[in-house]
């Protein structure tokens, strides 16, 4: 099974170039200033997130271009910063363009989600009469739910799009294609797949809210919770990395790996 396959080849890599686990320590390395500052001053930290959101936009396709290359490397024996710099540098636009584009439709969807709550809400609070009634509900209920299974579907089948980029050395518009492709012959896995790593990404997102609400003296006072002090959210902070680098660098080859084994084009494809 391909998600079997990936889990057995993604340590061995891993042990091989513990140099994968250093671009994605870099980035988070970005976290600490927000985490930090959201103890000092909460509202300089929400700009600060703000203003990391947006020049992440633009800085994450390098390194996600150069950690699935570096990732792709490892698994065939040894990888190094040169390479994630040269994939990073070969592939930026491309993985640029995909991601933009993804950035487009999920703000698409967001806007339609969001008209449709606000359309919802203002006619049940205006509907005095009850003309609204349950069938109107469920209609605005069943659009809300297919605008979230459009996202739902998108997401998973584009999953590799900058798998497809650097692996195939695709542009961006045959990058996103192909995932689509690989994914629909390979669905039962692709779900497979797509369950484990949400399962993953749910816990490491938990261990962040967390360590959010920790760092965040209006999140202490609200929850009961004693404060923090300013040692101890570096302590936090620095906890979260860790983890954060090992689950990056695992999640980086694991990807790689699994797409590799579904992808037919690939040299370790099914």
């Amino acid at each position: 099974m391909a998600v079997l396959k990936a889990l057995r080849q993604t340590p061995s890599a891993l042990q091989r170039n513990p140099i994968l686990f250093v671009p994605v320590l870099v980035i988070l390395l970005f976290q600490i200033p927000q985490l930090v500052l959201q103890a000092v001053n909460p509202l300089v930290a929400s700009i600060v997130s703000m203003v990391l959101s947006l020049v992440f936009i633009f800085v994450m396709p390098f390194f996600q271009a150069g950690i699935v290359g570096m990732a792709d490397e490892a698994l065939d024996g040894r990888t190094s910063l040169d390479s994630f710099l040269r994939a990073g540098k070969t592939n930026y636009v491309s993985v640029l363009a995909a991601s933009l584009v993804l950035v487009a439709v999920n703000f698409v969807l967001g806007f339609v989600a969001f008209f449709v709550a606000i359309f919802g809400g203002f006619a049940i609070l205006s509907d005095t009469g009850g003309g609204i009634g349950i069938v109107g509900l469920v209609i605005i209920g069943l659009i809300g739910a297919l605008v979230i299974l459009a996202y739902l579907l998108f997401v998973f089948f584009v999953q590799f799009y900058s798998q497809a980029i650097v692996v195939d050395d695709l542009g961006a518009v045959d990058g996103l294609k192909h995932s689509i492709s690989v994914v629909r012959h390979h669905l039962v896995s692709t779900l497979g797949y797509s369950v484990l790593v949400g399962i993953l990404g749910g816990v490491a997102g938990g261990v962040f809210g967390i360590a959010s609400l920790l760092a965040s003296p209006q999140s202490t006072s609200a929850l009961a919770l004693p404060e923090v002090s300013l040692a101890g959210v570096v302590g936090v902070t620095l906890l979260v990395i860790a983890f954060g680098t090992l689950f990056g660098g695992f999640f980086g080859v694991y990807s790689v790996a699994f797409y590799r084994t579904i992808n037919p084009g690939a040299t370790d494809g099914a």
